[in-house]
């Protein structure tokens, strides 16, 4: 598992430093924690971490219910479902 990177900032730097955040999360695939006041308050992300963050949770949402679907005893023979999926993707017959 692959753990990112953070530093903290105050909102004043995102205020007064945003390029140089920008930059930062862009270059580096580093998340920025602003903070208020002291705590937490949201976090800055370059739009290409965001999309791979994005996807691997919608990832994991898929196998999670595919997990769940298993223990419930929803599944087919493989073979039937590779040919259901030949079909659909317009392969035809084996």
């Amino acid at each position: 598992m692959m753990t990112m990177q953070e530093t903290i900032r105050p909102s004043a730097d995102l205020r007064n430093h945003y390029n140089e955040i920008s930059k930062q999360c862009r270059e580096s695939n580093m998340a920025v924690i602003i903070t208020v006041n002291g705590r937490g308050d949201t976090v800055s992300l370059s739009y290409e971490e965001y999309s791979r963050m994005k996807s691997r949770l919608e990832l994991l949402e898929i196998l999670v219910s595919a997990e769940e679907d298993v223990k419930a005893g929803r599944v087919a023979p493989m073979q039937e479902t590779f040919d259901d999926l030949r079909a659909m993707l317009g392969g035809g017959e084996n």
